[in-house]
């Protein structure tokens, strides 16, 4: 085990078999191949978040049903390129705890090793939730206990209030099967009725999945009521705007999102939304400029720094960012905002 180069290395010779997941903006699973190719800096990761690459590792033996999991977060160059000496230093600590049998159970002297990992971080519950269905659902699992007591909330007309019962790992494991069974329907029969207790939860975890057409619709539908009441809540259309960023380059979703940056103002919150989720939606040249004129006239300058930023170091947008910059009918608040931001630099 000394002569190991990669995480994908480790594992392989470990006789482990693997599941890999990006874990930064939303919950996609990465194909062994992308990630052997990102290890050996043959491509950038291609969904950076804030400079890191977030990753879960699900591993087992053939022998052991359960899983363990790596929650890993390593650093990138500029250029989107994986830090290779953290990367072999986190490899370092893995071995030196662990020597060639990842799945045993370690020593105090061990876990302690383990513990001060600098590379582990801890997500947050929602996102933990929506793995532990996603893996379920990937490895033949079922559902945990708190499945059918959403399902049944969700079939039953009435008693919408009565929500109280309704756990998080049961939305999740709903939302990571709604293409399975008669989901779906149920879900676009009860959106109009949810409260907020229970829609926001769904679409957190909608975001991480791959929907129907008839979905897109209801959601889209949906967002659009709430955008248009006079009571809007601007929490409840960020979030059903994240419930669609799993679809980003559908044509209806992509046919929305041009239309609200047509509009003359959209909230700083949504402008926020699209940038950290749905960022796929920005990748034809005139819907990222008016993005960004849109940025520009909220007049938050740290905000359009920072969102410049965490959009140009995407790699799929990074190519249309630049032809934003250097484009002709700009307006002269972009081309200012632009200019500050290199002024900085």
């Amino acid at each position: 085990m000394t002569n190991i180069e990669t995480i994908s290395q480790l594992l392989q010779l470990s006789g482990s078999q693997y599941r890999l997941f990006d874990m930064g903006r939303k919950i996609e699973k990465i194909s062994k191949d992308l990630f052997e190719k990102i290890e050996l800096n043959q491509l950038p990761y291609p969904t950076p978040s804030q400079g890191h690459a977030f990753i879960a590792i699900a591993f087992w033996q053939k022998m052991s049903p359960e899983p363990y999991l790596w929650l890993v977060k390593l650093p990138l160059d500029e250029r989107g390129l994986l830090n290779q000496a953290a990367r072999n230093h986190f490899i370092a600590i893995i071995v030196e705890a662990l020597g060639s049998d990842l799945t045993k159970d370690p020593t105090e002297q061990q876990e302690e090793l383990l513990k001060n990992n600098p590379y582990l971080f801890t997500p947050a519950q929602y996102k933990l939730a929506s793995l532990n269905s996603k893996l379920k659902v990937e490895l033949k699992q079922n559902a945990s206990e708190y499945f059918s007591p959403f399902l049944q909330y969700i079939s039953t007309e009435s008693n919408w209030q009565e929500w109280q019962n309704v756990g998080v790992q049961g939305i999740t494991d709903f939302v990571a099967r709604i293409n399975q069974d008669n989901h779906s329907k149920l879900l676009i029969k009860a959106l109009p009725s949810l409260p907020e207790e229970v829609l926001l939860p769904i679409c957190g975890a909608l975001e991480n999945e791959n929907l129907t057409i008839d979905l897109i619709g209801a959601l889209i539908a949906q967002l659009t009521t709430s955008l248009q009441s006079s009571n809007s809540n601007s929490q409840v259309s960020q979030y059903l705007l994240r419930s669609l960023s799993g679809n980003s380059e559908h044509v209806k979703v992509r046919a929305f999102i041009k239309g609200l940056l047509q509009q003359d103002a959209v909230a700083a919150e949504l402008l926020i939304t699209l940038s950290g989720r749905c960022w796929m939606s920005l990748s034809e040249p005139d819907v990222l400029m008016a993005f960004f004129e849109h940025l520009v006239i909220t007049k938050d300058i740290a905000l359009f720094n920072s969102i410049f930023k965490d959009l140009v170091a995407i790699p799929a947008i990074r190519p249309v960012v630049f032809q934003c910059m250097r484009a002709d009918n700009r307006s002269q608040g972009l081309a200012q905002a632009i200019g500050n931001l290199f002024n900085q630099a």
